[in-house]
């Protein structure tokens, strides 16, 4: 089996002149991210946390260590009559850790809880953010382009006000976990291939509070939190798009012993506008005019998000000509000024003509010369030189 052996200097990633505290730091990274809690299911992740016990037990020992400096792994392997050798140790025995004491404490001193045992929690009386709570609003372009205010309705988690997230009924209180003592844990002992490892776990009997509430609260039956639907007015700032979402610092579920409350995330939805269509913080439209319009040019009204303005339009527009409004458009989100809009000309051919009217048309059809179609002249002369 030796022969089979990774060098344990290149297990843990460290020269052979590494000294004490490298070799530890070294062990510590590596153990953190193979530990089996970590990946669970992960055979590659197991092996590797096995491999990586077994280099730092035998290097963080002087003797060991000097032995497999000489002989390489024969000189710890018992099978060869090195002495002593790695079988059968205590993972409290790890050198070098003070006050980490075993190898189950030196997981609670990373994560702030005792690993093992499949306990993925962090210490369940340590204090805990609430879950952030959501919520959806719907509003107008307008709205969203100029700002404003609105009530929501959502469910949270708060505390209750009845028993005030004690859990125990008015009058009386909790009394101290007889199992655990109110540490909300319980040690247990494993045995391993690499000897007796001491994992912590939440404790089934008050599942970690510490606490045996005899009377539970009749409103949140010893729970101390209670799920409810409340209303609340929002900001709802200018330039918001759609789809964008608000986060209301503090307004999602309360915190756990004395955590902090998780947030609250409003999802924005903007209704269509008839008119406009957004781009940006730019608003678009299209306005209709007449031919003759088109033709002699006009003053036409325009509508914006302030309102009504006029506008000149020139003598011979043609249909798609574009032209700006500076600053008429959308506020920029928590940042000063406008977008702009932008109009778009439609040039509107008439339909479903009288008999009169259709004389009348070809009448101004024949006055007109064919130089006062310049697209139309342009086009042609380029058909005649392909064709000639």
């Amino acid at each position: 089996m030796a022969e089979n052996k990774r060098d344990y200097y290149e297990v843990l990633g460290v020269d052979k002149s590494a000294s004490e505290d490298e070799l530890k730091k070294a062990y510590r990274k590596l153990a953190k991210k193979y530990h089996p809690d970590l990946n669970p299911d992960d055979k590659v992740a197991e092996k590797n946390f096995k491999e990586v016990n077994e280099a730092y037990e035998i290097l963080s020992n002087q003797e060991k260590r000097a032995r497999y400096d000489q002989f390489g792994h024969a000189g710890v392997d018992p099978n060869f009559g090195a002495g002593g050798g790695y079988g059968g140790y205590d993972a409290s025995g790890f050198g070098g850790f003070g006050d980490f004491g075993d190898l189950g404490d030196i997981f609670g001193s990373f994560f702030g809880g005792g690993f093992g045992g499949g306990n993925k929690r962090a210490n369940s009386k340590a204090p805990r953010r609430g879950n952030d709570a959501s919520a959806s609003v719907n509003i107008s372009f307008e709205e969203a382009a100029k700002g404003c205010k609105k009530n929501i309705k959502f469910t949270k988690i708060d505390n209750c006000s009845d028993c005030g997230g004690t859990g125990c009924e008015k009058g009386t209180t909790s009394k101290t976990c007889p199992v655990c003592h109110g540490s909300g844990q319980v040690s247990s002992v494993q045995r391993t291939p690499f000897g007796q490892i001491k994992t912590q776990t939440v404790c089934n009997h008050c599942h970690g509070s510490g606490k045996v509430i005899d009377s539970p609260c009749h409103t949140c039956a010893g729970k101390g939190r209670i799920r409810h639907t409340v209303e609340q007015t929002i900001e709802i700032p200018a330039g918001i798009d759609d789809g964008q979402v608000i986060s209301v610092r503090g307004g999602g579920d309360a915190g756990v012993n004395g955590g902090p409350s998780g947030n609250l995330r409003v999802s924005v939805n903007v209704r269509p506008h008839p008119i406009f269509q957004r781009d940006g913080y730019d608003v678009y439209c299209e306005i209709p005019i007449t031919f003759v319009q088109a033709a002699l040019g006009d003053d036409i009204t325009v509508p914006t998000l302030d309102g009504k303005v006029k506008f000149t339009i020139h003598e011979g527009t043609q249909p798609g000509d574009e032209f700006k409004l500076k600053g008429k458009g959308i506020q920029r989100l928590n940042y000063s000024g406008r977008g702009d809009q932008y109009v778009k000309i439609v040039v509107e051919i008439p339909r479903d003509l009288s008999k009169s009217q259709k004389e009348k048309l070809k009448e101004f059809d024949s006055i007109i010369d064919s130089k006062n179609y310049k697209k139309q002249k342009s086009f042609f002369d380029k058909i005649k030189d392909f064709f000639d």
